[in-house]
Order: C-alpha cells, then sequence, then structure tokens
C-alpha cells in the first residue's frame, strides 16, 4: 500500500488555493460593474417621526451613503412617513419620492430631518475604468458593508 505522507499534499493544496484566489482577484478586476438600475433607493419608514418624538433612537437611514458614477450614481428616497421630511432643499411630502442624481465624484453634505444629527453625507466615487479601480472599488465595497 503506497500512502503519500501529508506533507507531500500540502503544496497541491497550497497551489489549489493560490490558484482560486488569483481567479477571484481577475475575476474582481476584469468583471465590468453593472446593476440592474443606476438609483440606490432609502425608505423613509411610516412612523419614523413618532418614535424619534417618543424618544426612541431611530437609525433608519445611513449617516453616509456610498453612489458610484456611472454605476449607482442616483439616490432615490422615499418618504413613507406621515409627516413631510427635509432632505437638503427639498420638502418631501408623506407618500412623495425625491430623486437625486449626481455628476461629479465628489462629498455631499445635505441637511436631513430623518437624521438625529440632521445631515447626512453622500460620497460619490469615480467610475471604476480599469481592472485595478475596479478591484479597489469591490474590495472599498466588502469593507464598508462590514465596518
Amino acid at each position: 500500500m503506497n500512502i503519500v505522507p501529508s506533507f507531500h499534499k500540502r503544496p497541491i493544496v497550497m497551489a489549489i488555493v493560490m490558484a482560486a484566489a488569483l481567479g477571484a482577484v481577475a475575476w474582481a478586476a476584469f468583471t465590468p460593474v453593472n446593476f440592474a438600475s443606476r438609483e440606490e433607493t432609502f425608505a423613509i419608514p411610516k412612523g419614523t417621526w413618532a418614535r424619534r418624538m417618543a424618544g426612541n433612537k431611530v437609525e433608519i437611514l445611513p449617516s453616509r451613503i456610498y453612489l458610484t458614477l456611472g454605476i449607482r450614481d442616483v439616490l432615490l428616497l422615499k418618504n413613507q412617513d406621515d409627516v413631510p421630511q427635509i432632505f437638503g432643499p427639498t420638502l418631501m411630502m408623506p407618500g412623495q419620492s425625491f430623486r437625486l442624481p449626481f455628476e461629479l465624484a465628489s462629498s455631499y453634505q445635505f441637511a436631513c430631518t430623518a437624521h438625529a444629527s440632521g445631515q447626512m453625507t453622500v460620497v460619490v466615487d469615480a467610475q471604476p475604468d480599469n481592472p485595478w479601480q475596479r478591484l479597489v472599488w469591490r474590495a472599498r465595497r466588502i469593507f464598508r458593508a462590514v465596518a
């Protein structure tokens, strides 16, 4: 019976792991970034204002929203609450939506009554056009999701 010692199997396993990792990096770098819609949608749920007035800590929207030019560069806010909400210079009545497209990569500050702080930041990143930029964009997206 010919049994291969385990220390001879280790290089093969490492080669397979390395090939899989390189394949994942190549996919992340060379696959174009696409979504079905360029809109990033956020809703202000019904009862938000009442819960805040009752003293509850209400975190319905992130304090920072990240968009990317050419991919997800339109912010769509829906006011499903019973009271008007202000976002930037816009007053959204109950049931209304506000669609805000972005054309420049930058960081934008808006007044926002849906936040306890009264402020919200929208960070618009440049479109990732080359493989390195797509790789960095995907890594940043993963990092932001877990952070």
